[in-house]
């Protein structure tokens, strides 16, 4: 276990020397503020595009504070999606095709150690990135738009957390065996076959980590209340996949090593 916490961190200095934990959370700040500032700025917007029917413009209605940042989070399952899955595609990769890893492995710590090392550098990263990032778009929803209710936002980014962190052990589980842009490929690949599945059959598949983000959407706009029993299969989905994930990439990573 001490060794353990010694190589994490390793990893989480190696996220700091390459500034992974300054630019990114940049990143995620500039995404949260986005919407809210497009929100209310909208019909000033349309105006300076010009041709834009007078009625149109009559007949916009701002959205209200819950929709504004639950918009807002959505903008991770894009844009901080792809961040993400690049930051983490070398996780096992670059060190394996670097011969690093037979290294490492030389010291008294385990494969399984190593990766979930590796795991928690990215669960962090993915803390910090999010915290930030929600934080920035709750505050300028709050003066732009309309008050929120800060548990429900907590509680709603640990949600589309969950989902963001399932993609990462996902590419966590690829780089093991593929190399990092390959594994960030099929990472946002397999969540965009999950998101797609779930949007064709949203309630037989509601127990899914997919349906994490709808289930953060609508924590904000309806509140706690509305939450079903099917979160709780959503919750659960997401942390077996994510251990499946972990003990995958450390087969894969001592198979590659006895073989190499």
């Amino acid at each position: 276990m001490r060794s353990t916490w010694i190589f994490c961190q390793k990893e989480m200095l190696e996220l700091v020397r390459s500034y992974k934990l300054a630019w990114i959370p940049v990143v995620f700040i500039i995404l949260g503020i986005m919407q809210p500032l497009t929100t209310y700025y909208m019909p000033e917007i349309l105006k300076a595009a010009g041709n834009v029917p007078p009625a149109l413009l009559e007949s916009y209605e701002m959205p209200s504070a819950a929709a504004t940042m639950a918009q807002a989070l959505g903008q991770y399952g894009t844009m901080g999606l792809l961040v993400l899955a690049l930051a983490a595609m070398n996780s096992l990769s670059g060190e394996r095709y670097s011969g690093t890893v037979e290294l490492v492995l030389v010291r008294p710590v385990s494969i399984i150690g190593v990766v979930f090392a590796k795991w928690v550098a990215q669960l962090i990263l993915l803390a910090v990135c999010l915290g930030f990032g929600a934080a920035a778009a709750a505050y300028y929803t709050g003066q732009l738009i309309g008050d929120l209710s800060w548990m429900l936002v907590i509680s709603a980014s640990g949600l589309y957390g969950l989902w963001l962190l399932c993609v990462q052990s996902l590419t966590l589980l690829f780089s093991a065996f593929l190399r990092g842009p390959v594994a960030a490929f099929m990472a946002i690949l397999s969540a965009a076959a999950l998101s797609l599945l779930h949007s064709f059959l949203p309630n037989r598949l509601e127990w899914t980590p997919a349906s994490l983000p709808a289930y953060s959407a609508q924590l904000l706009t309806e509140g706690s209340k509305s939450m079903g029993s099917a979160l709780t299969g959503s919750l659960g989905s997401a942390g077996l996949l994510i251990i499946l994930c972990i003990i995958g990439a450390s087969l894969v990573t001592g198979r590659k090593k006895l073989i190499g």
